[in-house]
């Protein structure tokens, strides 16, 4: 049987570093905006709630403007963790 795939795993780590730093899901888009590409706060809040997938463009922008490298948007151990298929959700 395969396994369905979470849409992704960083939703919640983004959700988290978005509010220690005081912004809302609104500033976040617009400072995303700025540095050159456009997000929706709906867009964003789907991938905070992790239903919607992220790009490679999108992950590297709002690391950017999170002030944190990308590896931080990652879950603790995140490679040795995705081989025991953690990351899948059951059927």
């Amino acid at each position: 049987m395969e396994q369905a795939r979470r849409p992704n795993v960083v939703g919640s780590t983004i959700r988290r570093l978005r509010s220690a730093q005081n912004l809302t899901q609104e500033t976040l888009s617009a400072r995303c905006g700025v540095a050159g590409y456009e997000i929706s706060r709906g867009t964003l809040a789907k991938i905070e709630a992790e239903i919607r997938g992220i790009g490679d463009v999108e992950l590297f922008v709002i690391a950017k403007v999170l002030g944190v490298k990308l590896e931080e948007l990652f879950p603790k151990n995140f490679a040795t963790r995705l081989k025991t298929g953690e990351f899948f959700a059951g059927p």
